[in-house]
């Protein structure tokens, strides 16, 4: 496939707001391609590189040179060019990674020029996102959208799903299944502003869980064998052995769990989430702080998938072979006092809120459905950073006011809703002042303008009307709690979420 059939693609996808417009674009470029290239072209037309980081900058993409007059540049050579690029390291890494991709460059057309520039700088925003894709592998392929959803719910790559799909229709799609060992999306939470607007929504008795400022650990065991994955499907076992050596002893012969890991003072309240945050990401095998495990779901156990199961016989089926100082702690109840209580209890011993669970939802992962839904006593979001200002004063010289932007579920693209430069230690505005520049794709004298995949959290007192930005309101006293560098741009709140969760005031 000639790589001007993806960026003439593209633009007719970023050309439309209908979702199901997007979805046919998609499947007929989908079709034309050929099983072995089906996952490279779907993570082009999502935004992504296979290789996930080639080194390639902004800086590496200012002087481009004169494009080809015509197409001749096939998908599969450009994505050998991309691993070529990534693989280059050493003295002279630069130059040589500058060379080979003015080489590439120079085969392309304008329009593809074009497309691998906003490829490479991130910037490939056309609303192209995991659902509107799943439709349009199902579309190629002519399969049930439901079963590309559940093959990549197991699988965890889009790509492979489609590249099974296209080659073998639905029986391709049915060979894949839970595999310990292999992580799967999580499950996850939708919101609600208090208890009783998330108990409503449940009608019923639920399950009350605390919701803890943690780690989101997925844990696969096999022969004794732990490891474990967070929730971006990366696996840091190496990096914590004290999780291990606790979860080695459950009696089990093979499981899936879900839960999360957490840094704990001795009198068990939390220390912050940087803490917790910098013991997952330290290389060492070991650090001075270690890690709690909180328990709240199995997906497999001993050869049986749970994942269909309703939520409270998974839960009893967690509490057979997970003692109760591993779970997280939980109540059954239909009424809010008793459920208030809970949540007071968390909340004092330092823990974010809870979590409101359904006792009959299978476990839907990767999606976030009804069937969970978070509380907490604030009003937070995780939203992208799109841009910083220069700061000024005893902050001069460091990128301090953050533009703020939640993602457009529609159209894929970021509605900024704000900007913010409070909440800021000096650690952190020397920390992501370094990090904005890494991700700068334009700047002028008072403002850079950087790639949206920096998430962080904000508090705020709530949102109102405003002409200034293009959603239509503003967050009203925003402030900085902390960066997610466990969520990506795609796990960002979205529009609707920032409206559900604090409604628009005059």
């Amino acid at each position: 496939m000639l790589l001007s059939e993806i960026a003439r693609t593209s633009g007719t996808v970023a050309g439309t707001a209908s979702r199901r417009a997007k979805a046919a674009a998609l499947a007929a470029c989908l079709r034309d391609a050929e099983p072995a290239e089906a996952a490279t072209v779907v993570a082009y037309l999502s935004g992504e590189l296979p290789q996930r980081q080639i080194g390639v900058g902004y800086a590496a993409l200012r002087d481009l040179p004169a494009p080809a007059a015509d197409a001749t540049l096939t998908v599969a050579e450009v994505d050998a060019a991309f691993s070529a690029i990534g693989a280059v390291a050493g003295p002279g890494s630069v130059a040589r990674r500058r060379e080979l991709v003015a080489a590439l460059f120079a085969r392309a057309t304008r329009d593809e020029q074009w497309f691998l520039v906003r490829l490479l700088s991130g910037e490939l925003r056309q609303g192209a996102l995991d659902g509107v894709m799943a439709d349009a592998v199902a579309g190629a392929a002519a399969v049930p959208a439901a079963a590309v959803r559940r093959a990549v719910m197991l699988r965890g790559s889009l790509g492979a799903v489609a590249t099974a799909a296209l080659a073998s229709g639905e029986e391709g799609l049915a060979a894949f299944g839970l595999e310990v060992g292999r992580p799967v999306k999580p499950m996850l939470a939708a919101s609600e502003p208090d208890l009783p607007a998330a108990l409503a929504r449940l009608d019923g008795p639920a399950a009350v869980e605390w919701k803890l400022d943690g780690i989101r650990a997925q844990i696969h065991i096999t022969g004794g064998e732990v490891r474990v994955f967070t929730r971006t499907l990366d696996e840091i076992t190496v990096r914590l052995p004290e999780v291990t050596a606790v979860l080695s002893r459950l009696p089990v012969r093979d499981a899936v769990l879900d839960g999360e890991l957490i840094a704990l003072r001795p009198d068990g309240t939390p220390h912050p989430f940087q803490v917790t945050a910098a013991r997952a990401a330290t290389r060492r095998a070991e650090g001075p702080v270690p890690l709690s495990v909180f328990l709240f779901d199995v997906l497999h156990l001993d050869g049986e998938d749970l994942l269909d199961r309703p939520g409270t016989e998974r839960h009893a089926a967690l509490a057979r072979v997970v003692p109760e100082e591993l779970r997280m702690p939980r109540l059954v109840t239909a009424d809010p006092a008793r459920a208030a209580d809970l949540f007071a209890e968390a909340v004092e011993r330092g823990h974010e809120g809870v979590v409101v669970k359904s006792l009959d939802t299978p476990y839907t992962a990767g999606r976030r459905g009804a069937g969970w839904i978070k509380v907490k006593p604030r009003h937070t979001l995780d939203l992208v950073v799109l841009a910083a200002e220069w700061g000024h004063g005893r902050r001069r010289g460091y990128l301090s006011n953050l533009h703020l932007g939640a993602r457009d579920a529609a159209t894929g693209e970021f509605v900024m809703l704000g900007k913010t430069f409070k909440g800021m230690t000096d650690e952190l505005l020397a920390w992501q002042t370094e990090r904005l520049r890494e991700l700068a794709v334009d700047e002028d004298a008072h403002t850079v303008r950087v790639r949206p995949e920096l998430v962080v959290e904000i508090a705020f007192d709530g949102v109102q009307r405003s002409t200034r930005y293009p959603g239509g309101m503003a967050l009203r006293f925003a402030r900085v709690l902390r960066y997610r560098p466990d969520k990506r741009a795609a796990d960002a709140d979205t529009v609707e979420t920032v409206r559900a969760v604090a409604p628009v005031i005059d």
